[in-house]
Parts: C-alpha cells; sequence; structure tokens
C-alpha cells in the first residue's frame, strides 16, 4: 500500500479535526484517567446518547475512583440500570476496587499496565493511555474500522478475527505518534458524522479523492460484516406475589445474564406457559391471573417474559426475600422486570 496513501489519511484527519472540532461531550479533551475510563466503558456497546446521562450520573455520584471502590456492588448495578451488559458494571466496580486500594488510586500509565486489570481489554487500555498519557495506541471502534475499511477497499470482515488484526495493525501504523490523542479522536469522530454507516457525507469529504470504495462504487457494502447468529429464545414466567405491602424477589446468580440483579420467582421454559401450569410449578396454592407479555432483545437471545400475577404464598421460599413494595425502586433490576414495574405502577 502506497505510503502517501496513508500519510494522506493522517494529515487530512488531523486537520479535518482542527476544522470540524464540534462533537462535544463531556469527556472529549478530559485528562483524568478515572473519567476517561468511566466513559469508555459506559459507551461500549452502547450509543452516546444512551450512554451520556449514565456518564453524568456515575460522575456526580462517583466523583473519583475511589468513591465507586468503597460503593455497595448492589448501588453500582442499580445506577448502571436499564444500560445492559452488566459485567461490565461489575468488572467497573473490580477495577475500582484494585486501583483504589492496591494502586493508591492511580491508574496504570501505559497500556500494558492498563490490560492487566479486570474488564479493559486493547480498546478501553488505548483510549485511557493515548487520551491521559498521549501514548501512541490506536483506539480501534466501529467508527475506525469503517473509515479504514472504505478508504482502504479492506474486503475482510470486521468482525473476523483476520479481519480486526489487520484493521488493528493498519490503524496503529497510521496513528500520529506526536498527538496521538487528537488523532484517535479525529477518526472516531470522523467515523461518527462523516463516514456514517448510512448515507455517507462523500460528497464533503476530505478522504474522497482517495477513498477505493468510493471509487469502486462500494460504500454501501463495505465494511464487510459476517452473518449473525440467529438469536436464542426463551421464556421466563415470573411471579409477582403481593400479600399486603410485600412481595418476593430473587437475586440472580450463576454464569448467565444479568448476574447480581433481582427478580420475581422465576420459572423458565422453552415456550409460553399458560396460568394453570405456571400455578402447579409453583404451587397449588397460589391463585393465578392472567400475564403481562413483555419482550427484551439481547445481542444473542430474546427474552420473553411473562408476569404472573398471585396471592398466597410460593411453596418453597428458599432464595427469595420478602420485600416492602415501597422499596422496589432501591434494587437493581433487568429492564424486562423495570418495565413491568412502572407500567404497573410498582416503581
Amino acid at each position: 500500500m502506497p505510503e502517501t496513501q496513508r500519510t494522506f489519511l493522517t494529515q487530512a484527519l488531523m486537520l479535518w479535526h482542527r476544522q470540524h472540532n464540534h462533537r462535544q461531550m463531556p469527556w472529549k479533551g478530559e485528562g483524568d484517567p478515572y473519567r476517561i475510563w468511566l466513559s469508555e466503558v459506559i459507551l461500549q456497546q452502547t450509543r452516546v446518547e444512551q450512554g451520556l446521562p449514565y456518564y453524568e450520573r456515575f460522575v456526580a455520584k462517583y466523583p473519583t475512583v475511589k468513591h465507586l471502590a468503597s460503593t455497595p456492588l448492589d448501588e453500582v448495578l442499580k445506577c448502571w440500570e436499564g444500560l445492559g451488559y452488566y459485567s461490565r458494571a461489575r468488572n467497573l466496580w473490580q477495577t475500582a476496587g484494585v486501583v483504589a486500594n492496591q494502586l493508591d488510586g492511580i491508574f496504570p500509565t501505559d497500556y500494558e499496565g492498563l490490560l492487566k486489570l479486570k474488564g479493559i481489554g486493547p480498546y478501553t487500555a488505548a483510549a485511557v493511555s493515548s487520551f491521559a498519557y498521549r501514548e501512541p495506541r490506536a483506539v480501534v471502534d466501529g467508527n475506525v474500522q469503517r473509515v479504514l475499511a472504505r478508504y482502504f477497499g479492506i474486503e475482510a470482515p470486521v468482525d473476523s478475527a483476520a479481519g480486526k488484526n489487520l484493521l488493528a495493525k493498519l490503524a496503529q501504523d497510521l496513528i500520529d505518534s506526536r498527538r496521538p490523542d487528537l488523532y484517535n479522536q479525529a477518526i472516531m469522530d470522523f467515523g461518527a458524522t462523516v463516514c456514517m454507516p448510512k448515507a455517507p457525507l462523500c460528497a464533503d469529504c476530505p478522504l474522497a479523492s482517495r477513498c477505493i470504495a468510493l471509487a469502486k462504487d462500494k460504500t454501501g457494502t463495505l465494511p464487510v460484516k459476517g452473518a449473525k447468529p440467529a438469536r436464542r429464545e426463551r421464556f421466563f414466567h415470573y411471579l409477582v406475589i403481593t400479600n399486603g405491602s410485600h412481595t418476593w424477589l430473587r437475586q440472580r446468580n450463576g454464569n448467565d445474564i444479568w448476574k447480581g440483579l433481582f427478580e420475581f420467582p422465576l420459572l423458565e421454559a422453552d415456550y409460553a406457559m399458560q396460568a394453570d401450569d405456571v400455578g402447579r410449578k409453583f404451587s397449588a396454592r397460589l391463585q393465578l391471573v392472567s400475564a403481562v407479555s413483555k419482550t427484551q432483545l439481547l445481542t444473542h437471545q430474546k427474552i420473553s417474559a411473562l408476569f404472573f400475577r398471585g396471592t398466597g404464598l410460593p411453596a418453597d421460599t428458599a432464595g427469595l426475600i420478602r420485600v416492602p413494595i415501597s422499596e422496589l425502586r432501591t434494587f437493581a433490576f433487568p429492564r424486562v422486570v423495570g418495565w413491568y414495574l412502572r407500567d404497573n405502577l410498582l416503581l
């Protein structure tokens, strides 16, 4: 690949960034590694519009890594509620504890040191090391992959191991070693505002004269992505037992989705069960009414949740806790349970 092709891209992006640096967000230009790390963890697999209020909430509640580390995990999960991918929140809390208690509140100052922390992979390590310490490490997110795949005409699927490795190496070769922080911000902003997934602004693109995808009329097909696996469908049957002012909850554990979050007593099946069947499975003494259905789509799963209101007592209360309905708002729930609670005025 001609060196001029690479040099042109780097120089053009740095110039574009100086002239069009208008994508203002609270973490842009941030030098605090804690806040950079926090923003990157929140924005993983999350749109900026959705992640922004969570970032502001976390910064307000936990202004330093020591504040975050000293907070019980249940409270952190509650603050994270609705953002999804809860393993990120658990890793966030565990890593905060390591930094606060073992590293005296100081983050590692280099890429390799950051990689040793739980939940910090190549992307986040590169972001923190380049933005906080100006280490020349390329940040490679979906925006960066799209820009490089189109500009260089790369046909390898960006979600394959070969495609990821190729783009990661290319991104590292292109970085401006003098201001890696500005270069990383430039290419990410460029992908988000000009080289967009749909309807890219090719007419106004400073890379247009050398963009292979544009020359070959492939902006609509690049980057290439592999076929998505079919979603697994699961049916969750929840028993909402109300006895006066109290109800029953359980906390999810094990290596399944929503670990650490709370929910109602659960019966899972591979089909949607009727009220009579649910009643017999839980307890014959319970009186159930018709179910309320909610659906939540996860990356690889479709959760069909059916909520059955009931009165009486569960046959087996092992693993359950009895809580006042007035205190439900203090617990962290999966989004689909939160939807049910809000719709039925229980939150």
